[in-house]
């Protein structure tokens, strides 16, 4: 099979397509023909040497696919060839075929094509269960977002406003708030021209947020325990501005703050199964309605996978990137 490999850790042009043998599964997975894979920041990280996939895990690069079942190993019942399904992946996903989990296994949505099927695993994956599991959200509860134009902040967005909470959002420019609001943030705010402490306790009467999504870290980590409310909770899942920071830890008591966080990628298959169910009670009816959609800003074909992560690095993609298989 073609497959996009790293040849060393590098900028994107290290990446090349290559052959590979093509996988077959063991016991509880199932092998995909790849009609598209998602372009993540992991996938980034891991072509510059920063994020190596976990131990038994294929070096190509990917960390969510959608296409049609092509093989089933056993212990697998649920599916069958030819079923059209979106996964979440350790790895493998810029490939034209992928061994996946059956757990971590979904179908595509009605009325979907591949295209927007292989832009939900990661980013829905992991708002779910950082969002609504760790940070707890509810119906009637309001959501900070930090990186609103992203993947990640364009689920958010809609999940959160889908089931009924406020949301926030801050963004780089004019044209990624306008999209973010678009999407149903009740007010996105330029982070380089105002202080969104002061905007968020503005829009809430004082109050502050129920929760916040960070992807931000460094700095923004004391702001954002200013911006919550009594009982807040603050979910980080990435730090593009530092692993580390100050706090005052007077606040965090006083308010009764829940400062939390998670990763991925590394979780075992059962616990990423958990996170699949969740996500087709909770979510998948949404989709099929389309009441939340994925945000598809463009897409490149497999052998372009250095141009897609070159706008990645660039930064005014709105929304997902995704490779054509």
């Amino acid at each position: 099979m073609r497959a996009v490999e790293i040849t060393k850790p590098g900028p994107p042009e290290v990446l090349v397509i290559a052959e590979r043998p093509a996988p077959a599964p063991a016991a509880g997975e199932l092998v995909i023909k790849v009609a598209a894979a998602g372009v993540n920041r992991p996938d980034v990280m891991q072509r510059m040497g920063q994020y190596p996939p976990p131990p038994g895990t294929t070096d190509i690069p990917g960390l969510e696919i959608a296409g049609t079942v092509d093989a089933i190993g056993p212990e697998v019942s649920r599916w069958k060839a030819g079923d059209r399904v979106c996964a979440l992946v350790a790895g493998g996903g810029y490939a034209e075929y992928c061994v996946a989990p059956a757990p971590q296994c979904l179908p595509v949505p009605a009325r979907m094509d591949f295209i927007h099927a292989a832009a939900i695993p990661e980013t829905f994956f992991t708002v779910w269960t950082n969002v609504f599991d760790r940070g707890r959200l509810k119906a009637g509860e309001s959501l900070l977002v930090h990186g609103g134009s992203s993947g990640i902040g364009t689920t958010a967005i809609q999940l959160a406003r889908a089931l009924g909470s406020r949301v926030f959002a801050t963004a780089g420019s004019a044209g990624k708030c306008a999209a973010c609001e678009k999407l149903g943030a009740e007010r996105c705010i330029n982070y380089k021209t105002e202080d969104f402490v002061a905007v968020v306790k503005e829009l809430t009467g004082g109050k502050g947020v129920d929760v916040v999504l960070d992807m931000v870290g460094g700095d923004y980590f004391p702001r954002n325990m200013d911006a919550l409310a009594m009982d807040g909770r603050l979910v980080s899942i990435a730090v593009q501005r530092g692993l580390k920071t100050t706090i005052n830890i007077l606040t965090m008591m006083q308010k009764r703050l829940t400062l939390t966080g998670s990763t991925l990628r590394v979780r075992p298959v059962a616990e990423k199964g958990a996170i699949a169910a969740a996500l087709e009670q909770h979510v998948w009816p949404l989709l099929e309605a389309g009441t939340a959609w994925p945000a598809v800003h463009a897409t490149f074909p497999l052998q372009d996978a250095a141009a897609a992560h070159a706008v990645m690095e660039e930064g005014s993609h709105i929304g997902k990137l995704v490779l054509v298989v």
